[in-house]
């Protein structure tokens, strides 16, 4: 006798049936919000969850989860923490960025943060490997951070680049180069906290308080200094102009004294590239700060 079917666990949605997609994040979602908003969607999509059983998981409205993946809704702890958990997604650096970003993005209070984070279950550190990668190359984004930021921003930007490297560790191991994707990040980071002025990142008034600039002999006469201050500015203002990536290889090999390999590698690309971008770089700048001359000695 064939046994009978039994009915349908009336709370749990049909298997098979596709889940509603996730809505585009919102245009005007700050990047300190993308930063830990973005991870959790990919740790949603690689879950293969679908809306509905996340929110019986979770015990949180579809249409409460769906603003929050979206960006619409900055939610308190009690609400993101449960979620990150059932996604797999670690609660300790995923804390740290959604603490950073609160005060920014929405301008929450400090007795709200507290509120909301009363009850908080932080997994063990990160990944072995997570932790080897940032013991090689702290110095190297720590110095680069420490160019366009004063030094409070310069650590918070650090920091905050490890955790989202650990919230999308699997993502970075994933890459073509999980250098070059940690560049990235970290850069996207210091730039989104850098003042722009058409679209040029302006960090004159930092990088003179870089330990390149604080190794140059002073000059014994006001005058010697003061024409070296002025030519070093013009050097930055001309150095805002070029790509990104020839910035970089600037400041790292200019200002931070750095080898070739050892810029290569902390970019994640080839020494041949590292040397075009220098080349390229170096006659950008001079043409700029040395202007060819006509016979008469006046600008061409």
């Amino acid at each position: 006798m064939i046994p009978p079917i039994p009915p349908d666990d009336p709370s749990s949605p049909r298997p098979g049936r596709p889940g509603r997609p996730l809505r585009p994040i919102v245009e005007d979602c700050d990047s300190a919000h993308r930063a830990w908003l973005e991870p959790l969607r990919e740790a949603y999509l690689k879950s293969g969850l679908t809306m509905s059983v996340l929110s019986l998981r979770v015990h949180m409205a579809k249409s409460k989860i769906s603003e929050l993946m979206s960006g619409r809704l900055y939610p308190r702890w009690e609400l993101l923490g449960p979620l990150a958990a059932e996604l797999g997604v670690p609660a300790g650096p995923l804390l740290r960025l959604w603490r950073q970003a609160a005060p920014e993005i929405r301008r929450k209070s400090r007795s709200w943060q507290e509120h909301s984070t009363a009850p908080v279950a932080v997994r063990p550190g990160p990944p072995m490997d997570h932790t080897a990668f940032r013991a090689l190359t702290e110095t190297g984004y720590d110095f680069y951070a420490g160019v366009f930021l004063p030094d409070r921003h310069r650590e918070a930007a650090v920091r905050d680049t490890y955790d989202q490297l650990w919230l999308s560790w699997t993502k970075a191991l994933a890459s073509s180069d999980t250098r070059r994707h940690a560049w990235s990040v970290l850069r996207a980071t210091v730039m989104s906290r850098t003042p722009l002025i058409d679209g040029r990142p302006q960090f004159a008034h930092t990088a003179f308080d870089t330990v390149a600039l604080r190794s140059l002999t002073e000059p014994d006469d006001i005058e010697a200094a003061v024409e070296q201050l002025t030519e070093t500015e013009a050097l930055f203002r001309a150095m805002s102009r070029l790509p990104g990536h020839q910035l970089d290889v600037v400041i790292l090999r200019s200002l931070g004294g750095m080898a070739k390999e050892t810029v290569s590698d902390l970019l994640g690309v080839p020494l041949a590239t590292v040397r075009s971008d220098e080349r390229h770089a170096t006659r950008f700048l001079d043409s700029i700060l040395c202007p060819p001359t006509d016979p008469e000695g006046t600008p061409s």
